[in-house]
């Protein structure tokens, strides 16, 4: 018996297997959850199905999570799909190539509008249609990065968008709580994936965090775990907050004097 057997939920954001939402869907799949899949675009389903059948789960369905109407019409059928949901896994972010580099004050009015409706509405227009399916209370988690405390160059208007979306988790929990439903956030360190390869300068940022955080890089199995844990009953009483599982990146005021050169020796 693992610690989903019997239960049931969604995972939106697999792109392919360097996904982070993948190595959530995993880690949940190991501990014997039923799960349901949506991907954004024809694109993905060809990436999307393969891995799907591969752990022998057969709900897999498109949907654009800016519309509303698309929103409905697959949350009509998961009720009759699955008839009830325990937890929601949310890995959606998009803000055009455009405002992933140069100068934040640059940014477009259309990609900040992109940016925010895709990576943070998106998680409060899942909820509402979730929350009617989580009959017996059940957990949502998200996915973040450090960008939004603090500044990340190039990551611009995403920082921004993950500002809101932990803000969003916030409120979701408080209002969701009296249904017995939790919301957390993950925010992880940089990993190499086909969301990650849009930020400007992402490989210089993933050295130099890899050098700089205590246990240096971590992988989508390293979120996986953290995530399964947060959606899981071992995190009953947990809501509303942001997991590091950075590496300890987080923690860090400056790095290591071995790695600044010069600007590292005494005077």
């Amino acid at each position: 018996m693992g610690l989903f057997s019997g239960k049931k939920g969604l995972v939106f954001g697999v792109a392919n297997k360097n996904s982070i939402a993948w190595g959530i869907a995993q880690a949940l799949h190991a501990e014997g959850a039923e799960l349901g899949f949506s991907y954004a675009g024809e694109i993905l389903k060809k990436r999307v199905e393969p891995l799907a059948e591969s752990i022998g789960a057969t709900f897999v369905e498109e949907c654009d999570v800016t519309d509303d109407a698309a929103i409905d019409a697959l949350f009509e059928k998961v009720a009759a799909h699955f008839d009830k949901l325990d937890f929601l896994v949310h890995s959606i972010a998009f803000a055009p190539n455009e405002d992933l580099g140069g100068r934040f004050v640059d940014t477009s009015r259309n990609g900040f509008r992109i940016a925010l409706d895709v990576s943070c509405y998106s998680l409060i227009a899942l909820a509402k249609r979730a929350r009617p399916l989580m009959t017996d209370g059940g957990a949502m988690v998200t996915m973040t990065y450090f960008g939004a405390e603090k500044v990340t160059p190039n990551y611009n208007v995403m920082g921004v968008a993950k500002a809101a979306l932990e803000a969003s988790v916030r409120y979701l929990a408080w209002d969701l709580g009296k249904d017995n439903i939790r919301v957390n956030a993950i925010s992880a360190g940089p990993i190499k994936t086909l969301a990650a390869s849009g930020v400007s300068g992402f490989r210089k940022s993933l050295n130099y965090v890899g050098q700089v955080a205590p246990m240096g890089n971590v992988d989508q199995e390293d979120v996986g775990h953290a995530a399964a844990f947060l959606l899981s009953d071992h995190a009953t009483r947990i809501t509303g907050e942001v997991l590091y599982v950075d590496g300890g990146y987080n923690i860090m005021g400056a790095p290591d004097p071995a790695l600044m050169g010069d600007a590292g020796k005494s005077e």
